[in-house]
This record gives C-alpha cells, structure tokens and sequence, in this order.
C-alpha cells in the first residue's frame, strides 16, 4: 500500500492530527523523517515543534551524546550533535519523551475503550542516532527507554535472533543506528522472554572503490547490487535499513540533476529488496534550499538539491516507490507534499 492510497483521518481528541494508516511492515506508509530534530547550541530549538505539527505518524531523528558536563558529577547522556556541552543541552526525556507525553497518552487512553487506536501505533519512530557506543552509555539510554517502557512497541527475546517474533504495538518505535554494544544490551543479554526495546539496523555493504577515481566510486555506489548490499533479512533485532542518497544518485544530493526513469527504478529495487527482506528501509537526507536558507536553518550542506523543486521530486519519488522513512530537515515542507498527495 502507498501513501497515496490511504485515507487520513484527523483525531480531534489529540492536540496533533494523527493518520490512520495503521500497519507496521514494511511498505505499508511513508513517514517523514524529522532529520536532526534537536537544537544545535541553543539554536533552532522549535524543531521538533515544526515536525510535530506536520501531524502523526512520524519519525523523530535524536543525537545522543554521552558527555559531562561542568558542575555535574557524571557524564550523561544528552540530546546534541557535538560539542561543547552545557546545562542548557536537553536530554532525551526533556527534549522527547516529556514533550510527546500528552499525545501518547491520550492514544494510551482511548485504546483503553477502542482496540482501533492500536492501529494507529506506533505513531512516532524514534530514530536514535547514538554518536558514542561506549557501554555506560548504552546502558543509561536503556535506563530511559524503561521509565516509558508501557508507551513502547517492543518484541518478545526469542530463543535465537532470527526467530522474528510478532510486534506488540506501543505509540512509540524506537530503532537504533546499531552497534555490537546495542544489540548486546538490548538483545543479547534479555532472558527468553523480556521485551526487546528498540531494534537496531542492518550491516550494509558495498563495492570496493580501491584504486577507483572519485567519479568511479560514485556510480560504483550508486550501481552496487542491493542483494549484495544486505544479503540476510531481517531478525528479531535487526529490523529497518539507513541508507545515504548516494545509493540511489551517483554522488548523492549534491549533485541531484534532472531525475531520470533509471533513477527510480534504482531506488524502487532498492525498496522492493528491503521489503522482500523484511526491513523498514529509510534513505538521508534531501533537503532544497539557498545557500541563506541553509544558513539560517542550520541545514547540512551536503544534502542539498540545490531547490525545493530537486528535492520535492524526490520526495514524490520515494513516496511513491513505498519508501518507510523519507529523511529531510525540511519538515514543513514535507509535510505539505504529502498532503498535497493524499488530498
């Protein structure tokens, strides 16, 4: 099923429109995906009110940095891309959990009285980009998933890990960038039994470029076989797949021309194989914009089109093609594509 095809319905009772799309595997809707939605050294701290008023479902990208702070006993774990870090950096709780606390209660609530709300969940994936791996890390972010274990769609350990059990749906997904550390913490060490909390994704790879010039090894990667890039499917831990653009556009978003028909046939292999697979598959980040525009969102500059025009195409595209998780910091503008398709 496309996002073209569904009918979205507005839930008044939610102080957010929520769409009824109701399914979790792979192929069945296409989210945005709010890209770095966190503020950068106290600025552009209205992200992820501009994601949140684009309207459930969505994914919610957050940074997570493991680091101490002055005046602070320990390190800990704080919502940022890099440093320096101060009191002022929210942590995941603050800046996530608490803010999204209304709205999923409310759909906690009415699931109570109507089993349909359940087929709203999960109406957020939270996308962890976890930027340091160290154990104590880990273990403090796993500490914060249990304080709102009962708002989070988990799975059941299985005896082995390919055993993919059946998700039991919360408001919220979590999905991990995924380290040896993670799926030891959150798979590996689980009795039989316990909840898994958030799921990591796939090991990818790719053509080896050696001795290849830069022009080479862009179309090398943009050409590589998907069943060579992910030949295992999805497990019980392992269960959606990053991409950068630069598998789909030789040289990625900053050398977006004219979108060709072999282009899309590229990125609709690349979807048909995740999802034969068993992976949600997501692809980063499309953003169009000026350089000024760029500048005052704090927009990455190499995941731009070049126009909003280069990158609403793609969009379309990936909505199209059955893409799980469309990555761009421009949310709102997003958003009004994608209402614009399933008006």
């Amino acid at each position: 099923m496309r996002l073209s095809q569904l009918v979205v319905s507005v839930c008044l009772s939610l102080s957010l429109p929520i769409a009824a799309y109701g399914a979790t595997e792979p192929g069945d809707r296409s989210l945005l995906s709010a890209h770095n939605c966190y503020p950068y050294h106290g600025m552009w701290s209205d992200r992820i009110d501009r994601a949140l008023s684009t309207g459930y479902p969505l994914s919610i990208e957050q940074d997570l940095c493991w680091a101490q702070v002055d005046g602070m006993e320990a390190p800990r774990s704080l919502v940022a891309h890099n440093g320096p870090y101060n009191t002022e950096v929210p942590t995941l709780e603050e800046h996530f959990f608490e803010r999204v606390r209304a709205d999923v209660e409310a759909s906690l609530e009415r699931a109570r009285s109507d089993e349909s709300e359940r087929e709203h969940w999960p109406m957020i994936v939270l996308d962890l980009d976890i930027k340091d791996n160290k154990p104590a890390h880990i273990d403090a972010i796993v500490k914060v998933l249990k304080q709102y274990q009962g708002w989070l769609t988990t799975a059941p350990r299985a005896e082995t890990i390919d055993d993919r059990q059946e998700l039991d749906l919360g408001p919220i997904m979590v999905i991990l960038t995924g380290s040896d550390n993670q799926r030891r913490v959150l798979h590996d060490e689980l009795e039989i039994g316990e909840p898994i909390l958030a799921f990591g994704r796939c090991k990818t790879n790719g053509p080896d470029t050696s001795g290849m010039s830069d022009e080479q090894k862009r179309r090398a990667i943009a050409s590589f076989p998907p069943e060579r890039m992910v030949p295992s499917p999805a497990d019980n831990f392992h269960r959606w797949w990053n991409n950068s653009w630069h598998v789909v556009e030789a040289g990625g978003a900053n050398r977006a021309g004219d979108w060709t028909e072999a282009e899309a046939a590229r990125l609709q292999e690349l979807v048909d194989h995740a999802h034969r697979m068993g992976y949600l598959i997501r692809f980063y980040t499309i953003n169009g914009h000026s350089s000024a525009v760029g500048a005052a969102g704090g927009y990455g500059g190499g995941y731009n089109t070049g126009s909003i025009q280069a990158a609403q195409t793609r969009w379309r595209a990936q909505i199209e093609a059955g893409v799980d998780l469309i990555a761009t910091d421009q949310y709102v503008h997003f958003g009004r594509l994608r209402d614009s398709i399933t008006d």
